[in-house]
């Protein structure tokens, strides 16, 4: 998710224009400007748009854009060449200062707040859903090297998973984060195996298990820090952003008590370029409530003594492909939902998956996957592609 814009400058006590005047100084070292002369630049409604950026980072740009006070014709390329450009790590709001400590002193991701990301996210509708991911509902990064639409590259995802896993027929494989089931699914026809899901979403869950009732596959609601059951393969697709650097340790603990001594386990997920960073407030509060995403440096903080790292994959740059597609698709079926959820909602959205977008574009953020042995394979593993 986009670094917030962070960090006041004593600008933001001044008067309007002077606030003004130092945005559009930052945004011209960005490439960008206030008048909309580019598909990229801001088209100012409000001189409270500048005021909110500035005292309180991402959080009041994003707010403000959902009020209304700003837009911009390509909201991705905004955020690709702001975020490129650097010019965010020179703001600094103090507004943000508690939302920092409380990243760094607290954890925001117990088995009790965990819950929360599914009944705010996941559970907003599965026919919601339906319409913007791919007909096998992957919520996570394509693969796009030989794809030429969102079905196809999720379908390489998914292959690229199994063909890492080694996986075989008969295998039992745990899914963490199971969502709907579009892995375990295919694993299950594909390559033969038997698939335990889990997930913190009542809402995918149930449709899982009726969608996939003649499959060998248990679905259940339930925490990962519950598992304590040995499987031959493990995958958690898209989960990891949500654990919490404060139960980093926990998870691997979790994966190593899980796996038997020659299984393979693959971690996918979202990463960041920092250590000492802090969940962008705005992706917080709207979209995914108590998530952070990890670094390299954490993730293998946090495995050190208990699994060996084999293989280490970024395809990063797939996720922008993917989040404009499923752009594509929200628009496209926005007509269904216009009256139920509302213009605001629309316009959250539409600054969730371009901002996101913008941000991979800019490799701001990454895409990771960590293929993982309990005790290392065997004259080595080899890496597929």
């Amino acid at each position: 998710m986009p670094s917030e814009l962070s960090n006041a400058s004593p600008s933001t006590e001044a008067a309007p224009d002077r606030a003004q005047r130092f945005a559009r100084a930052l945004l011209e070292e960005a490439g960008l400007g206030l008048d909309a002369q580019h598909p990229w630049d801001m088209r100012l409604h409000s001189p409270d748009a500048i005021r909110r950026a500035l005292a309180q980072g991402n959080l009041g740009l994003g707010e403000s854009y959902m009020d209304g006070e700003w837009d911009c014709e390509q909201l991705d390329e905004f955020f690709a060449r702001l975020l490129r450009s650097g010019v965010v790590d020179r703001v600094s709001p103090v507004a943000l200062l508690f939302h920092a400590l409380q990243a760094h002193l607290l954890n925001r991701q117990t088995a009790r707040r965990a819950w929360a990301v599914g009944e705010r996210h996941y559970d907003l509708g599965n026919d919601f859903y339906a319409d913007m991911l791919d007909p096998r509902m992957t919520y996570t990064c394509g693969y796009w090297k030989d794809a030429s639409n969102l079905a196809e590259a999720q379908e390489a995802k998914l292959d690229l998973v199994c063909r890492k896993l080694d996986l075989r027929p008969g295998m039992r494989v745990l899914d963490i984060g199971c969502g709907w089931g579009s892995f375990m699914a295919f694993a299950a026809k594909r390559y033969g195996v038997q698939c335990v899901g889990v997930t913190i979403s009542r809402e995918q869950c149930e449709w899982a298990r009726q969608r996939y009732a003649g499959l060998p596959l248990e679905f259940r609601l339930q925490d990962y820090r519950e598992l304590d059951e040995r499987f031959e393969r493990i995958v958690s697709i898209g989960m990891f952003e949500h654990v919490g650097r404060k139960n980093h340790r926990t998870f691997m603990q979790t994966l190593a008590r899980c796996l038997d001594d020659d299984g393979l386990c693959l971690l996918h997920t979202i990463g960041k370029n920092r250590r000492r960073s802090v969940p962008d407030p705005w992706i917080d509060k709207y979209i995914f409530p108590n998530g952070d995403l990890p670094s390299i440096g954490q993730i293998g903080d946090a495995l050190d003594g208990l699994l060996v790292v084999e293989d280490l994959h970024n395809f990063g740059a797939d996720y922008d492909r993917t989040l404009m597609a499923w752009y594509a698709n929200f628009e496209a079926h926005w007509p269904r939902f216009a009256e139920e959820l509302g213009e605001r909602f629309r316009r959250m959205w539409r600054y969730y998956l371009l901002s996101c977008a913008g941000a991979f574009r800019a490799r701001d953020i990454q895409l990771w996957q960590w293929v993982m042995s309990r005790r290392g394979v065997p004259g080595g593993y080899r890496r597929v592609s």
